[in-house]
């Protein structure tokens, strides 16, 4: 994947030629239209009860951890 940067087009190596860049401008402007598209999806949904037994693993590791160190 091409870095992003102020250029207006980056190297491809994999695809043999130049890929054009997001202006940083045209990042903000899509980065609040898909922020306002999912803002408003996927806050009013219940996590899935395996995404929470995996956090609640996690936790139980990292305390378990902290009362081994």
């Amino acid at each position: 994947m091409a870095q992003l940067s102020g250029k207006s087009e980056a190297s491809a190596p994999e695809q043999g030629g130049p890929v054009p860049v997001l202006s940083v401008d045209t990042q903000y402007r899509l980065g609040h239209a898909l922020r306002s598209v999912y803002e408003g999806s996927v806050e009013n949904q219940p996590i899935p009860d395996a995404q929470i037994d995996l956090l609640l693993r996690l936790r139980h590791k990292e305390r378990d951890r902290r009362r081994a160190g």
